[in-house]
């Protein structure tokens, strides 16, 4: 095993035949093997440089690279800041979160996000995702604007996160991406993993990557800017899918410095990225709601520029 901070490396034994879950539980017995799965769900356990699943069975020689991170210590507190509701019973809170805001705690940012506001507000939570994730049933990016449902009890959180299990949810957003998209809709049917090298960020990667779809449909080709407002809608839910996808495309959004060109041509806060619309299922009635928000301004202002040619640098 060689450690370099909080990185570990181990080569399978010739002839081993055993879960990538249990092998690890073996060689780190101060790991209980739930804390080993935990860490596998959340791709901090590369086999041969791909993500795996706690079930892969290992047959001998592969390299496993384990990054250990120290459980958060943190817990969430809640904060007095204003939040955008679109709607709200005893089950759930729906909410249009504003470019900038992180969704829940992490290292780095540990107040200021949407959940010490939620937890302010609301006063309790799903605990199914612990102290620093509850409620949370599915996240958007810090620099995208756009709609999230949040669990208020654990019966809510189950139903919601079954919905999205299925696939059962509707998902479209809005961007402006980078070129003109001759077609008037398509598909991109493209397994997204984390990249081989760069691990913070995500890729299409077609043998070891798990099954994305986005389908895109052109709004507004925007000629004097060269760019295009298009809705994407989701029937998978990856980490990063539409601006992977996009850039994948060849057309990557507007403001994203990760998977677009590093020099932006507008001086932005992030990816010109909203989530417009969700429609789900009622965790307690099963009726079904769809809510819709409107562009935040830095995304329509940016848009009414690309219309009339302006190409300053300050959006």
């Amino acid at each position: 095993m060689n450690e370099q901070e909080n990185r570990m490396e181990f080569i399978a034994d010739a002839g081993e035949s055993c879960r990538l879950d249990v092998f690890l539980t073996a060689r780190l017995p101060e790991l209980s093997r739930s804390r080993i799965q935990t860490l596998i769900r959340e791709e901090q356990v590369l086999v041969d440089g791909m993500v795996a699943k706690s079930n892969l069975r290992l047959r001998g020689g592969e390299r496993i690279e384990l990054h250990l991170t120290a459980p958060a210590t943190m817990e969430a507190f809640a904060e007095d800041i204003a939040l955008d509701i679109r709607y709200e019973d005893a089950d759930i809170i729906v909410v249009n979160k504003p470019q900038g805001m992180v969704v829940h705690p992490a290292a780095g940012h540990s107040e200021g996000t949407l959940v010490n506001a939620l937890l302010h507000h609301c006063g309790d939570l799903s605990g199914i995702n612990g102290v620093l994730r509850p409620g949370i049933v599915h996240r958007i990016d810090k620099d995208t604007s756009g709609l999230l449902v949040v669990a208020k009890n654990d019966a809510a959180h189950n139903a919601l996160a079954a919905q999205w299990k299925t696939h059962d949810i509707t998902r479209k957003y809005h961007a402006i991406v980078y070129g003109i998209i001759r077609e008037n809709c398509g598909l991109i049917d493209a397994p997204i993993g984390r990249h081989p090298r760069e691990r913070k960020k995500m890729a299409v990667e077609p043998t070891h990557g798990r099954d994305a779809i986005t389908h895109y449909r052109v709004l507004e080709r925007l000629p004097l800017a060269n760019t295009t407002y298009c809705e994407m809608k989701l029937e998978t839910g990856r980490t990063h899918q539409i601006r992977v996808h996009m850039a994948h495309l060849g057309h990557p959004v507007v403001g994203d410095v990760v998977y677009g060109p590093k020099n932006q041509r507008y001086q932005l806060a992030g990816q010109v990225l909203h989530a417009k619309v969700l429609g789900f299922h009622h965790p307690r009635s099963g009726e079904y709601l769809e809510f819709e928000s409107e562009l935040p301004a830095y995304f329509s202002t940016l848009l009414e520029m690309m219309r009339n040619g302006d190409r300053a640098k300050n959006a």
